[in-house]
């Protein structure tokens, strides 16, 4: 089949369109025919060597979700068949031709599959986050980098759950926040002020999915580092702040993918690229330019 590959840590310039023997599903296992696979900043930061602990044995097939059709199920998986349309995490990297998946959830027929292969992380995130924050009606929740994927999306399900969102982003972001429910504040010098202003009720709880230095920020607007979560900010440890890792949610996905095929809940698309396109997608995501997720068709 054909893959993105690398053997060895560096810049886009070492990500390879090559020839690699297909995966088979094992026990607990499903293989997927890749539909779309979803390009995140994590494939950049492990490509460039910053994250040497999550690196799979080289050569490494980068990616980590994709939405694709089942093609081979393995001993012991129930509840899917092959036919079946679905997304997930892969275990065996997302950007090739197939896959293998132990996670991962149904996908409804009236889904797009760009947007079904750009939630999984999001979602999983976000729930993830809004739970351990205790996110409800009534609260007022601080969301930086609210116009980012994770973030939109974090915007979204807290307005679901009756919650005042103040989200962080740049001007040119604001009516998009608007858009998804959130009363936008522009970050940088005099963001407390600006934030006190949107919410003299005051703020309830902080999902940082920036790790632009917001956490110092938050401090002073919480009065202490209690409610405040970061998926972002390498520091939190040191700052006595939660930093919130990822954990198995395939069986949860179907609930949000029908919010999103029935339009309730979104996700922008900045650019679907074909998959030898892969180190130019890679470069974007790591621009910081892009205006939304960033997918590689095979």
């Amino acid at each position: 089949m054909k893959a993105i590959t690398y053997t060895e840590f560096g810049g886009p310039e070492v990500l390879r369109l090559t020839e690699v023997d297909e995966p088979h599903a094992g026990p607990g296992q499903v293989r997927l025919k890749v539909v779309a696979a979803a390009v995140n900043p994590l494939d950049y930061k492990i490509r460039n060597g910053w994250r040497p602990q999550m690196a799979p044995p080289f050569p490494v097939i980068p990616g980590v979700e994709a939405a694709g059709v089942v093609d081979e199920v393995g001993e012991g998986v129930t509840g899917v068949a092959v036919g079946d349309e679905v997304l997930g995490w892969t275990v065996t990297g997302a950007y090739a031709e197939h896959a293998l998946a132990v996670d991962f959830g149904p996908k409804p027929a009236d889904l797009d599959w760009d947007l079904a292969a750009a939630l999984p992380v999001a979602v999983e995130t976000s729930v993830r986050v809004l739970g351990a924050l205790g996110v409800g009606e009534g609260d007022t929740l601080l969301l930086h980098g609210a116009a980012g994927v994770a973030g939109a999306v974090g915007v979204q399900l807290a307005v679901t759950r009756g919650a005042t969102v103040i989200g962080t982003a740049s001007p040119g972001n604001h009516d998009y926040l608007r858009s998804l429910g959130a009363i936008p504040v522009a970050y940088g010098a005099g963001l407390a002020d600006r934030v006190r202003e949107a919410a003299p009720q005051g703020i309830d709880a902080v999902y940082d999915a920036a790790g632009a230095g917001n956490l110092e920020v938050s401090f002073d607007l919480r009065g202490g580092t209690d409610r405040i979560i970061t998926i972002a900010d390498p520091k939190a440890a040191e700052l006595g702040v939660t930093f919130s890792g990822s954990a198995p949610f395939g069986s949860r996905l179907g609930e949000y993918t029908r919010l999103a095929a029935d339009g309730k809940l979104t996700v922008r698309i900045a650019q679907s690229l074909p998959l030898e396109d892969a180190a130019k997608a890679q470069e974007l995501s790591a621009s910081g330019h892009a205006a939304g997720k960033l997918l590689l068709r095979p």
